[in-house]
Order: C-alpha cells, then sequence, then structure tokens
C-alpha cells in the first residue's frame, strides 16, 4: 500500500499508538489501514454418497479439481458466501447441515471455513470459474488432482468420519513448511 484510501496522501509502516503490530498509517490524516485474514467459505456437497467437486477454470491450480468454495463478501454469512460459491462454480443449490471444518492458513492470510452439505435436487453444472463438474465415489476421488492443502485436509476428514459415522466441527491449521524454520521475529 502506497497511498491512503481516505484521503490520497501517502501512507507509512510503523506500529501505531496502543497497538502491537505494523499497520499502514496515513501521513496525512492518520487514518490507520488495517489489513486482515480473507475468509473462504465452501461446502463438501454431497449426493447419493457420491462428493461433487469442481475442476477450476482458473487460476491459481488451474484444472485441478476442488471443493466449491471462494471469498466471503461483504454483508453477507459464511453460510451465506458457501451457498452462494457452491451456486457460482457447481450451479448447485445445497442444503447446509453445519460447519465441518476451519482451517487457518496464516501464511498467506486465509482462513477456510467449509460446510457439509447435501444437493438439494443432484441438479449441477459447471459456472465460469469451473471446466466440469462430476460426482466421485468415495473410492474414485482423484487425489492427484487436489487444488489445495486445505480441500485435501477436508476431504480427508469428511472420509475418516464418514467411515466413524460421526461427524464434529474440525480446527486445524496449515502452516507454511519455511515458517518452522522462522523465528517470531521474522515472521
Amino acid at each position: 500500500m502506497k497511498y491512503c484510501s481516505t484521503c490520497g496522501h501517502p501512507v507509512e509502516q510503523r506500529i501505531p499508538e496502543g497497538d502491537n503490530r505494523h499497520r499502514f498509517v496515513c501521513t496525512s490524516c492518520g487514518t490507520i489501514h488495517y489489513q486482515n485474514p480473507r475468509i473462504v467459505a465452501g461446502t463438501v456437497p454431497v449426493w447419493n454418497g457420491q462428493i461433487l467437486l469442481c475442476r477450476r477454470a482458473i487460476e491459481p491450480r488451474y484444472g485441478y479439481w476442488t471443493l466449491p468454495a471462494g471469498y466471503m463478501e461483504n454483508a453477507e454469512t459464511t453460510v451465506e458466501a458457501a451457498q452462494r460459491e457452491t451456486l457460482e462454480e457447481a450451479l448447485a443449490e445445497v442444503n447446509i447441515e453445519g460447519l465441518y471444518s476451519i482451517i487457518d492458513v496464516p501464511h498467506i492470510n486465509q482462513v477456510h471455513m467449509f460446510y457439509r452439505a447435501t444437493l438439494k435436487d443432484g441438479r449441477f453444472g459447471a459456472g465460469e470459474e469451473s471446466l466440469e463438474t462430476r460426482l466421485f465415489a468415495l473410492d474414485d476421488i482423484p487425489w492427484d488432482e487436489i487444488s489445495f492443502p486445505t480441500v485435501r485436509k477436508t476431504l480427508e476428514l469428511f472420509l475418516e468420519d464418514l467411515k466413524n459415522d460421526s461427524f464434529g466441527v474440525h480446527v486445524s491449521d496449515i502452516r507454511h513448511p519455511m515458517a518452522a524454520t522462522r523465528s517470531k521475529h521474522d515472521l
């Protein structure tokens, strides 16, 4: 960030009074510009024992399979975001059955939230951000072509919970491998 979105003057990075982190602060009007993690919301949509996946038509990971998910918009709930993203990417309406996984991804400033869901009528298709969509039997999930670690982790947890016939809410994180070798000061 170089300029203040409030007044257009230059900003500088410093720790504002009463804070403990570097922030962009306007040198003219004093506005503090906070940058916070982005929420990605999606679903694990199921129909007749199969999981609906989307083949990505956008970068990153073009051509790889993913659960329908995307960035939450202002003025919507996480449930609304998950339903909207499922409709946009898979042309599918879903009944939300409950929060399933929350995965923090601090090295890219994101939090991924997936909800268990059932297709309302079994209908789906490929939205603008999907090359294709397909229902996969549990044994046929294309593990070598899964787009993101959060999607892989959520699917692995889902299959394990399905085997145990017990679904809870899973909270975890995925950290960048280099983060383990850096000191807290370097992050």
